[in-house]
């Protein structure tokens, strides 16, 4: 795959990645699902040089919110904690649920263009692209639907406010999903990964260590190929993504790898 000599793209153990990347495609499409973060993932997180938004940064950039009503000093609080690795997840985990409960009290163009063929191949072959954000699950939702993928094989786990009768965001349906708790994310929709149970190996991709245990959920799982995106911090992350990721894009603005190895695997 030529993308892989990109010098974006770095891997640890190149002869193993090319290993599960042949047994997947000799199994065949029928036997693969996909299991994806959304926000910095499957969107940008930088576009020539500039920061893309996030779904929380929509709300944030809208001109139909309200300057008090905005998220701006939220992320500015809590992003830097998410990213430091200095905290343990232990450290991190209440502050991130503090995070997700604080934009109760609260309430460019979306950086989707590119992954339409991702999004668009899946559906082609009828495999399932199951998305766990912690973002808000709404504007997910309306982005992926503006964008003319929310095809049948997608499948969303995240974030979804409840109005009450006057408009105003007042909770959270359910479970908070935060960028550590994916796992429970996951084994809570252990019976959505029962109707899956013949896809025996798995796509993942994620840009945090938190993603990794989004497919904990998986019946019987044989093969997995881990898509790490480090967008910020390289130096004194890269290490840690190599030794959880089997691919670690870095910085990757182009949007040429993802695209081309999932053809490669189906």
């Amino acid at each position: 795959i030529p993308e892989l000599s990109s010098p974006s793209v770095c891997m640890r153990d190149p002869p193993r990645v090319e290993e599960i990347i042949k047994t997947m495609q000799k199994a065949g499409t029928s036997k693969i699902q996909v299991i994806s973060d959304f926000d910095m993932t499957l969107t940008r997180f930088a576009y020539n040089g500039k920061r893309c938004p996030t779904s929380h940064n929509i709300l944030d950039n809208s001109k139909l919110i309200s300057e008090e009503c905005k998220l701006k000093d939220l992320l500015n609080t809590y992003y830097p904690i998410e990213i430091d690795s200095k905290r343990t997840a232990e450290e991190k985990l209440p502050l991130m649920v503090e995070w997700n409960a604080s934009l109760c009290c609260q309430t460019d163009q979306y950086p989707l263009e590119g992954y339409q063929l991702f999004f668009d191949h899946l559906q082609e072959h009828s495999i399932p692209l199951l998305i766990f954000s912690a973002g808000l699950g709404d504007v997910l939702e309306e982005v992926i639907r503006q964008a003319g993928v929310f095809h049948p094989n997608v499948k969303v786990f995240s974030n979804y406010m409840d109005f009450d009768e006057t408009g105003v965001l007042k909770a959270f349906k359910g479970e908070l999903i935060h960028i550590y708790n994916k796992r429970e994310g996951a084994l809570l929709n252990t019976g959505h990964f029962q109707e899956l149970k013949s896809r025996h190996n798995v796509l993942l991709l994620g840009d945090s260590l938190g993603d990794l245990t989004m497919a904990d959920g998986v019946h019987s799982m044989e093969n997995i190929l881990k898509i790490g995106f480090l967008n910020d911090k390289v130096e004194e992350r890269k290490t840690s993504y190599l030794n959880a990721y089997d691919i670690v894009l870095v910085k990757d603005e182009t949007m040429e790898v993802l695209p081309t190895l999932q053809e490669v695997l189906v």
